[in-house]
């Protein structure tokens, strides 16, 4: 696909005010994609792109499922979507908080089904249309004291398998993948540091090299906008064939 082509389109993406979501935005902007990007935070929303004319904001909180219909609503015709918002919380299974168990999953694997729910009748209609869910390394595989996450993550990779195979049968042209990095360098990385260090017993200085990287052959967190780049790919009409996949970011984790 053109750049220019790419003026025509209008794009969705969660967990937009910061990290992967605002490297996302920020570069489907500047393909020329009319953006609504949205986030729990409007505050952050309305500083993150303040200087960024053309994206338009919507807040809402992906916990609680009638905002998230409200926001499959408010947004519009929409013709890439982009599930990317996430949180984290680590924790020993025994004492997992089924509070945070059921928030982990409404928002990264309930809330991008209701929202692919509500995009694709009209992808279907227009003959176009991409999905991305921005899932994880750990939803290929597990890691001690995430069991929320991996659950969520693996889901999620679930959920892209079964709507690429639906979508592919009614629409040549409407993809659905999923984006599986390792550590990626944002605030939900940033605020794990402390938890990670208490759960394993070690300084938190030592848990990036000890814990987070660990399984990586290249020793290095994943920049936000590498993420986009990719994300950025799969929405190129010559990306057609690549449905259904985890496309993996994962520095040689998998390797092993």
């Amino acid at each position: 696909m053109k750049t220019d082509s790419f003026k025509n389109k209008r794009a969705l993406v969660t967990g937009a005010a910061s990290g992967i979501g605002l490297a996302i935005v920020r570069e489907f902007h500047g393909l020329g994609m009319q953006v609504v990007a949205s986030d729990v935070a409007a505050d952050k929303l309305a500083v993150a792109f303040e200087s960024l004319p053309g994206v338009r904001c919507v807040a809402a909180n992906l916990s609680h499922k009638e905002e998230v219909v409200m926001l499959g609503r408010e947004a519009g015709a929409i013709d890439v979507l982009v599930n990317n918002a996430g949180l984290q919380h680590v924790s020993p299974v025994e004492t997992f908080s089924q509070e945070k168990w059921d928030l982990l999953l409404q928002v990264m694997l309930t809330a991008p089904f209701q929202l692919i729910q509500a995009v694709l009748p009209g992808m279907y209609e227009r003959n176009w249309g991409r999905i991305i869910n921005v899932s994880s390394v750990h939803g290929l595989v597990a890691s001690p004291f995430k069991s929320a996450y991996v659950s969520a993550k693996h889901g999620i990779m679930g959920l892209t398998k079964t709507v690429a195979l639906e979508a592919g049968a009614r629409c040549q042209n409407l993809t659905v993948n999923a984006i599986c990095p390792s550590y990626v360098r944002t605030p939900l990385v940033e605020q794990q540091l402390a938890a990670q260090a208490k759960a394993h017993g070690i300084p938190e200085a030592e848990v990036l090299e000890k814990v987070l990287l660990t399984q990586n052959a290249i020793k290095r967190l994943i920049e936000p906008e590498e993420v986009a780049q990719l994300a950025s790919f799969l929405c190129h009409d010559g990306a057609w064939s690549i449905t259904g996949t985890a496309q993996k970011m994962d520095a040689g984790w998998l390797s092993h």
